[in-house]
């Protein structure tokens, strides 16, 4: 039972969605909405609370870019945390390519570096009592329709995949739709060595499917915003029937950390081919992600960018 749920990215898109179908559940008692920014924070909390009709709603200020950030965030946590659900990411904003201080780039740094801090430091505190989930995507395995080619690494070794981390990987010009499916790779990968190396809690990769009113896209480049904002996701994508609605896309968190089904260390998303619809294993449609080398390479490449 999760009575206590931190969620990453919670002001708006599929982590608000997300925090509003957790608290419509009888035994859900907390809801961590972690966010950047305190004024969309406070802002969500309070349409969040008139919504759902609970006081459960609490604000942690954190910006998953910055591992100091997520560290002082944790040490000023209260209690233990059943579950928490990995959601705060993007396209890297309109520098994607741009290097951080971690050695990241700005696109890498926002989807895995403060999740990776930030479940490291519950754990060293003993925090997390039941289930951890990532925010996957079906660009992990490539999304062939959507022109997101497979991930097709020559080795996985360590170096190679922290390549993808600092950009090198993808030569002089970084297409933020080929390397957002890249990074997801590489944290789906880790994801499956933490449940590896964590027995007691829960791993799972969930990707919410193709999701119509994400915010994915909102600080992305001028013409990568407006090609994914304008035109592939109220056009072509639903007139080829690849996108859902919130609602369903936050669904599938909500399930991922409450069907037993679902276990620790998998992949999961939609069919091969497709980015809505039923939910299946993805290591059967990929099997190189199931390759334990391989998801510890992983787990080793973004621990060379936190300090």
């Amino acid at each position: 039972m999760n009575e206590s749920i931190l969620i990453t990215g919670a002001n708006a898109g599929l982590g608000k969605e997300t925090a509003r179908q957790l608290a419509l559940k009888a035994e859900t008692k907390r809801i961590i909405l972690a966010c950047r920014n305190p004024q969309k924070a406070e802002i969500a909390k309070k349409e969040l609370e008139e919504s759902t009709g609970k006081q459960i709603f609490e604000i942690m200020i954190m910006d998953v870019s910055d591992a100091q950030s997520v560290k002082k965030a944790v040490s000023e946590l209260d209690g233990e945390i059943d579950a928490v659900i990995l959601n705060a990411g993007g396209m890297g904003g309109r520098t994607p390519e741009k290097m951080t201080p971690s050695g990241m780039n700005e696109l890498a740094s926002v989807n895995t570096l403060g999740h990776v801090v930030l479940v490291d430091e519950l754990i060293k505190e003993g925090r997390i009592k039941n289930v951890v989930m990532l925010a996957s995507s079906e660009a992990a395995r490539g999304i062939k329709k959507m022109g997101m080619m497979r991930p097709a690494l020559k080795t996985n070794s360590t170096e190679e995949l922290a390549s993808i981390l600092d950009g090198t990987y993808f030569g002089d010009k970084l297409d933020p739709m080929q390397a957002y499916g890249h990074v997801k790779y590489v944290a789906t990968l880790w994801m499956s060595s933490m449940a590896r190396k964590h027995p007691s809690i829960k791993f799972v990769s969930m990707s919410p499917g193709s999701t119509s009113g994400t915010s994915a896209a909102d600080n992305a480049p001028t013409m990568v915003k407006f090609m994914f904002k304008y035109i592939m996701m109220p056009i072509v994508l639903p007139l080829r029937g690849m996108v859902h609605k919130v609602g369903k896309g936050a669904a599938r968190y909500v399930d991922a950390i409450t069907n037993n089904n679902y276990q620790s260390g998998g992949f999961y998303a939609s069919e091969e081919s497709k980015v809505v619809g039923q939910v299946v294993d993805q290591f059967k449609i990929y099997p190189v992600m199931a390759n334990p080398e391989f998801q510890d390479n992983a787990h080793q490449a973004l621990h060379k960018f936190i300090p």
